[in-house]
């Protein structure tokens, strides 16, 4: 059960990596205009919001990978949570499917997290 909570962990600190290359350094490219369903013109008005919203998702990833490395649960819980009420903020303003992307991952992650506690204290 520990193993499979860090490996969900691990799997959404990937996922926010790619976000992060995609929005900061492929948001005008064939990908990024795919991915968002966007237009080479909105993508260039919006590159700026892109790259900040990709940095955001960077910030994301280190977090879930200095929990994962350092072996702390409560990091793991709180950068987790972060993802989750992203997730569901961009369900809800921008598209469902973030909700699916983003935010499931995050739960199933966080669920098995809290599951696998056990009886150490960082699982």
């Amino acid at each position: 059960m520990r193993l499979l909570a860090k490996s969900l962990t691990g799997l959404v600190a990937l996922e926010h990596i790619f976000f992060l290359i995609v929005e900061m350094f492929l948001w005008q490219k064939p990908l990024g205009l795919k991915m968002f369903d966007i237009t080479p013109e909105f993508a260039e008005q919006t590159a700026f919001m892109a790259q900040n919203q990709g940095l955001y998702n960077g910030f994301l990833a280190v977090g879930l990978i200095w929990a994962l490395v350092a072996d702390k649960r409560d990091v793991r819980i709180f950068f987790l949570l972060c993802v989750i009420v992203a997730g569901v903020f961009g369900a809800i303003t921008v598209s469902p499917s973030i909700f699916v992307v983003q935010a499931i991952p995050a739960i199933l992650a966080l669920a098995f997290t809290l599951l696998a506690r056990g009886s150490r204290q960082n699982v």
